[in-house]
């Protein structure tokens, strides 16, 4: 068994009660929930795997990819969406070369969409990692993609 689930077990006493706990602990650990972690969590407390994927995948806090190193979250509330976000999210998506939900192969970067980051007078925003970036333009997105010398985005 992964060494990580080990641990995240040692936490727990194996009851179905703890799955939401579990399925936290195991994220905070991996970083994600891969298929293989939700199988040991089933068995771990005697419910079946599809009962462990139901719940998983409820809640949106849950993750079944690894995330990449800069975490693009686009704001999609009513206020971005009429000052303009779906030109955003278009702008990233044609940046990145992935869509909403992927990750890049290189896991550098992962880009999803949240339904409301709460910086409404900065619309059209987004958070790249923990920092808001507000009043966005497809321009100024494209514009975060001119890469240093280490190969990191300008922000």
């Amino acid at each position: 068994m992964d060494t990580s689930l080990e641990a995240v077990f040692k936490e727990f006493d194996g009851r179905k009660e703890e799955l939401i706990s579990i399925l936290q602990e195991t994220q905070t650990r991996l970083g994600y929930l891969p298929k293989k972690a939700l199988l040991k969590i089933s068995r771990f407390i005697h419910v079946p795997e599809s009962k462990v994927y139901a719940v998983a995948t409820f809640y949106t806090q849950f993750r079944f990819f690894p995330v990449g190193k800069t975490h693009i979250m686009a704001c999609r509330g009513t206020a971005c969406h009429v000052r303009g976000a779906p030109r955003i999210l278009n702008e990233f998506k044609a940046c990145l070369g992935i869509e909403e939900g992927e990750t890049t192969a290189d896991l550098e970067y992962s880009l999803e969409t949240v339904a409301c980051i709460g910086a409404c007078g900065l619309a059209p925003c987004a958070m790249i990692n923990d920092r808001v970036q507000g009043k966005l333009t497809p321009k100024k997105v494209a514009g975060f993609f001119h890469r240093s010398e280490k190969n990191e985005l300008s922000l």
